[in-house]
């Protein structure tokens, strides 16, 4: 082998292994690119077993746990339990696999009247309105302030 060509075979090896690892991280079907986790409660059949009509507040929260969100309604009120498993890839990129909400429903003496477990297919998707009100005067941006001052 000429001695002009040993000098560069350290680098040709890190360029190929560099490229090896940066092609294999663009494909999402090599397992450990990516992870699932649970956000949240995570809700097992067992302690939803537990949970029936008649129990008070107190009882569903030593078996459930305190609530992530309370709602009041007139004189009935709720507890929420939401699960949510995110797949998330190297990158950072996260996508909701899977979203599952517990409600729990209790009457104004604070009993149990019903559950509900609720899943994305039941949400409806709706669009957030992204207008705003206009400021007085000209909106620049950080750049263009500086270089208007002058």
């Amino acid at each position: 082998m000429p001695k002009n060509t040993r000098k560069y075979r350290p680098f040709l090896m890190t360029s190929a292994i560099a490229a090896i690892i940066g092609l294999g991280a663009c494909a999402p079907s090599l397992g450990g690119l990516s992870s699932v986790r649970t956000q949240g409660y995570e809700i097992s059949e067992s302690a939803l077993a537990q949970i029936r009509e008649g129990q008070s507040e107190d009882l569903v929260i030593a078996v459930l746990g305190s609530p992530q969100t309370r709602g009041n309604f007139g004189n009935e009120s709720a507890f929420y339990y939401v699960e949510t498993k995110i797949e998330q890839t190297t990158f950072g990129l996260k996508n909701i696999t899977k979203r599952t909400v517990l409600a729990v429903y209790f009457d104004r003496n604070n009993q149990v009247t019903d559950k509900a477990v609720y899943t994305l297919q039941d949400g409806r998707l709706f669009a957030i309105e992204t207008r705003r009100t206009a400021s007085f005067g000209v909106d620049r941006t950080f750049v263009e302030q500086i270089l208007a001052s002058f």
